[in-house]
């Protein structure tokens, strides 16, 4: 009987940098957009797909995890061995790290699919023209749908987001491919939406241009943030939510005032995918 040679990891090193607190407007929303489907599960599988440099967003997945589905388990993966072990001294019930890339290794003792993957800075380096392949392969690695118990499957959500987390847009795909974008922001760092527009995913950030769905996007949400203004005087919140309002009116948005008031807005896929 022959051994197996370890398989090499697919993917490129990240820059690796984090801080405490940077994904937190994804997590809160993968807790509330997420948290039924986690619930569902026996064993809820996440993965925190190129931690960085120190493993603080996996520690922070875990908790905020837990607040929605106390079940979940988290795996952080990172394709460079040195990172892995200074994340180790972390690992505790409920937390692993993994040596590893798009390939998606867990644990052994856990579900081979996870339930969700948050990919977060990781594309970023990437071309535009790769990104395609890499949401196909880890699509294809998350939980599928379950008609039987009404799951719609794992989630992916990948996206972008600054140093600290003011500004962030991420993609959320299901095991068939991209649902939704989210456009989330701390209000009060807000000259107008469009400044999100230096934090599109990569498969995004190259099509903000005249004639691309995502700048009419972005155009739109301006106009509509420049005809709230006079809620400005009742605070910044009451001004983006207005100003969603009115945008819902030629774009399909998918949540509502609850999600608006945390400074998010998700639009379906479908209304920003890229013209070739």
């Amino acid at each position: 009987m022959t051994s197996r040679a370890p398989t090499r990891p697919v993917g490129t090193v990240t820059r690796g940098t984090t801080n405490p607190n940077r994904l937190r407007r994804m997590d809160r929303w993968i807790a509330a957009a997420h948290g039924g489907e986690l619930r569902r599960a026996a064993v809820p599988v996440a993965v925190d797909l190129g931690y960085g440099a120190a493993p603080w967003t996996a520690v922070e997945l875990l908790e905020r995890l837990r607040s929605v589905a106390p079940r979940a388990c988290v795996v952080g993966v990172e394709i460079e061995p040195a990172r892995v072990a200074a994340a180790e001294p972390y690992a505790r019930e409920g937390l692993a790290f993994r040596h590893g890339g798009f390939e998606l290794p867990v644990p052994g003792r856990l579900p081979q699919r996870p339930h969700l993957v948050r990919a977060a800075n990781v594309l970023r380096q990437y071309d535009e023209d790769q990104v395609a392949a890499v949401w196909e392969r880890l699509c294809a690695r998350l939980a599928p749908a379950d008609p039987a118990t009404g799951s719609r499957g794992g989630l992916l959500v990948e996206g972008t987001c600054d140093e600290i987390g003011r500004r962030h847009v991420w993609v959320a795909l299901g095991p068939e491919g991209p649902r939704t974008v989210t456009f989330a922001t701390r209000l009060g760092s807000l000259d107008r939406p469009s400044d999100l527009a230096e934090r599109l995913p990569k498969a995004l950030i190259h099509r903000n241009v005249p004639g691309e769905p995502v700048h009419a996007f972005l155009r739109d949400f301006d106009r509509a943030w420049a005809a709230a203004a006079p809620y400005a005087s009742y605070g910044a919140r009451q001004r983006w939510i207005r100003a969603v309002r009115d945008l819902r009116a030629d774009w399909p948005v998918t949540d509502g005032p609850r999600r608006w008031r945390q400074g998010e807005v998700t639009v379906r896929w479908g209304a920003l995918v890229p013209r070739n």
